[in-house]
Order: structure tokens, then sequence, then C-alpha cells
């Protein structure tokens, strides 16, 4: 049975059972007798003692049918097949996989395969009909239940709301699974990386070189892994961001919120958040094909008039990728992040602390100097926060406008690189994950997930620490 067909089969037993449940519960609270819930409860009721059952079968089935099958099908693989080159079970296996198409298999399979080939159509098929009968067993099994069940007496919506609750304590746990995965695994490579290298040359060492060579007498066999510069130019790359974005992204919203007409807020301001959409590709090209030739020819010029007018003797050297055409163009995509939450929060700011600051005499911009900023401070510097921990993420703009140089420089003229432009570097390609060049992206990505932490407690400190309740 194809997938189709089974999922034809969950939504006709979950239709069958909403409108059995439905109809029921319609005739039931005709006359006097009245039921405690409204007759689609009871529909609902019934298609979630129906459905969701079969559907976790289903995922269960997915999550380990494969598994079955692949331990079957190598058992039937040949021994002496099994000592060659490719003698791993899993290529072998993904190999008859791919020889099979629609329960027939190819010509050009192994004749030693061949019997664990028709092992693996027999138990594909095979599985696909347990399955098929499996979820319309439990499927009817729900549905009988919630028939045997159905009573006056039965409260419909609290039990669809005990579901639901259910269903939200689920997705919150696996959210938070999913979290400590990612983060357990972070730190299990990561230990594995500074059992090579110590953490006082990763998180200290000023020279960044990982690449390992494939013999032990070429030069720099061991590597360099020194992070300082990528730290660096991280830094100095966000640094340059936040001074584009904070005063443009600050500043357009108290126009934004404080002094524009609802004509023009409502034209400005979907324009501005227009750059949110737009792809940190897009950026990269803009930054690498306009605004890094540009910054460059403006400094060339800027440096033969200062030499002319006797105020400098050596012109500016300024790499063709450079952090500043890199940092400004970043800046200019975290515009909407500040912007639209700052211009949230301000509006929020209730109209009585303005009205109370300009009735004692204060201008307007008194007014949002002293009260209306104060008071928004806790959401505006959420959205920088927000702002800082997207530039430290950027990789695209660097990769394409600031190079791949790791420089330890605050030199806003020179290439530089960053931390997550290197994790992709080492993790293009085909890597083996047991040698330091490739276990170095995992400790870099920790350094990054701590430098985040660190980011959004500030926040909260600061929310916590300057909040206010108005009525």
């Amino acid at each position: 049975m194809s997938p189709s067909v089974i999922l034809f089969l969950i939504v006709g037993l979950g239709l069958f059972s909403w409108f059995t449940a439905t109809g029921r519960a319609k005739k039931k609270s005709v006359g006097s007798s009245r039921l405690p819930a409204l007759p689609h409860y009871y529909g609902l009721w019934a298609v979630l003692w129906t459905v969701v059952p079969a559907l976790f079968l289903v995922l269960i089935w997915v999550l380990l049918e494969q598994s079955v099958i692949r331990s079957i099908v190598v058992a039937d693989i040949p021994t002496s097949y099994l000592t060659g080159v490719n003698s791993d079970p899993s290529l072998i296996f993904s190999m008859i996989k791919n020889h099979v198409q629609e329960g027939v298999i190819s010509e050009s399979l192994a004749v030693e395969l061949v019997p664990a080939a028709e092992t693996y159509v027999y138990l594909a098929g095979a599985a696909n009909s347990a399955l098929f009968g499996a979820v319309a067993l439990i499927g009817v099994a729900g549905l009988l239940f919630s028939v045997v069940k159905f009573s006056s007496k039965l409260h419909a919506r609290v039990s669809v709301e005990k579901w639901i609750r259910g269903f939200l304590f689920l997705s919150s746990l696996i959210a938070i699974l999913t979290t400590l995965g990612i983060l357990l695994s972070v730190i299990f490579e990561s230990m594995r990386f500074f059992q090579m290298v110590s953490p006082m040359e990763f998180l200290f060492g000023t020279h960044w070189s990982p690449q390992v060579a494939l013999r032990a007498d070429q030069t720099a066999s061991s590597g360099s892994f020194g992070a300082v510069p990528l730290f660096a130019g991280t830094l100095l790359i966000a640094a340059i961001a936040m001074t584009v974005a904070l005063p443009v992204g600050l500043y357009s919203a108290i126009f934004l919120s404080e002094y524009a007409t609802t004509r023009v807020r409502n034209i400005l301001k979907p324009v501005l958040e227009v750059l949110a959409g737009i792809p940190t590709v897009v950026y990269g090209f803009f930054a690498a094909l306009t605004v890094a030739p540009n910054v460059r020819n403006f400094v060339e010029w800027l440096s033969e008039k200062l030499i002319s007018m006797g105020l400098m003797d050596t012109p500016f050297e300024i790499s063709s990728e450079s952090a500043l055409a890199a940092g400004a163009v970043m800046g200019i995509m975290l515009i909407p992040f500040i912007s639209s939450m700052a211009d949230d929060v301000i509006r929020a700011v209730p109209t009585s602390l303005r009205d109370g600051s300009l009735g004692l005499g204060a201008t307007r911009s008194e007014t949002i100097t002293k009260v209306t900023l104060p008071a928004a401070l806790p959401g505006v510097v959420g959205g920088i926060m927000l702002a800082i921990s997207r530039a430290i993420g950027e990789t695209m703009i660097v990769v394409m406008a600031a190079g791949l140089s790791a420089k330890m420089t605050a030199n806003p003229f020179e290439s530089v690189t960053t931390v997550t432009v290197q994790i992709a570097t080492l993790l293009v390609g085909d890597q083996e994950f047991d040698s330091p060049k490739t276990l170095a992206a995992f400790a870099l990505g920790l350094v990054l997930f701590v430098v985040t932490l660190i980011l959004n407690m500030i926040a909260l400190h600061v929310v916590n620490k300057y909040r206010e309740q108005y009525d």
C-alpha cells in the first residue's frame, strides 16, 4: 500500500467518526435533554480518538521500519561480499535499495546480492500491507471506543481541552529536547576536539590555520587553532553593522511612531520591513559587487585628497574585500530587526504618559527622550540584542564581501573572517569527523552558543530591571 492510500484511510475514518459522533450528539440534544457540550465537541473528541493513535502508529512505524528491514536484509548478504572494499553493510543496503524500483530489481545488481534484494522487496511489500492493516485496526478500534464511551454524561469539551493541553505539552517537550540534543551533540564533539587541541590554545591563540596535513612529515601537520582572530573579526564586523543599524533603526522607529502621519506610516513601515525578507545571498551580492568597489574607490579618492592637502603622507590601504563593506551591508540588513520592535514597543507606551509630559510643558523631543524611550527601554534593548545575535551569526555576507582571511586587526579596511564563516568552510565537502580540523567547527559553534546565551541573559536582565507595569 502506498502512503497516500494509508493517508486516505486515516482521513476517511476521521470524517466518518466526525459525522457519526456529531449526528448522535445533535439527536441527543433534541428536546428537554441537553448535553454538557456542543455537538461539534463530540465530533472532535471522536476524531481525536480515531486519528491520533493511527498517526502515532505511522510515526513509530516510519522510525523503526528501515532499521528492522535493514537488519534482516543484511543477514542475507553473502559473507564473502562483506570482506571487500565496500564492506559497510549500510552502504550495501543503500545500494540494494537503489537497484529496486517499484518492486522490480535492476539487472545491473550483482548476482550475489539478488537474494538480499528479493528479501527487501518482500519485506517492503509486507511492511506496507501490515501497516495498512494495523492503521485500519487501530482506527476502527478508536472509532468503536468513541461510540461505546459516548453518553449524555460525557463532557466532550473538557476531554478535547485535555487533548489540546497534551499536544501543547508535547510540542514544548519536543522543542526542549531538540535544543538539548543540539547542545549535547555540540558539547560532545567539542570535548573530542579539546582532547586533541588545548582549550587555552583555542581560546587565546592568535594564529588560525586549521589545515591538517595528510602525512606527518608535511609542514604544519598539526595545524594551528588559535581562534582569537576569528573572534576579533566577528566583533569588528558586528560593531560596524550595529554602528549602521542602531541609529538608523532607532531613529526610524521614533519617526514612524511619534512624527509620521498614518498615511506616511502605512507606506514607510512595510517598505522598511521588506529589508527583512531579502535573502542574505542577495545582500552578499550587493556588498561584493556594489558596496565594496564603491567603498574602495571612495577611500582611494579620500586618500588622494588628504595627501594633496598635506594632511597625510601615505594613502590608505584598503582590501577589495573589507570588513567595512560587509559590516555596512549587514547593518542595512539589521535595520528592520531594530526598527520594527522599537516601533511596536514605543507605540505601546500609554498615551497618558505623553499627554502628562506635554501638559507639564515639555516639548515633543523632551517627551520622547525623557518619558517615551525610558518606558520602552526593555523592548528596545530586546530588539538591539536580537540584532547583535543576528550579526554574530551571519555568514553569507561575510563570505562574499569580507573574505576568509583570519586576521587579528581592528582596521575596517582589511579583509577579515568570522566564526560562522569558518564553520561553513570547515564543514564543506567530504570530511572525516575524527580530525581536529573538522571538530573545530563544533568548538566554534559552542562558543557562539555561549555568546548568544550571554546576550539573552543580558537582555532578560535589562527587561526585568526596567520593566514597568501600566494600566
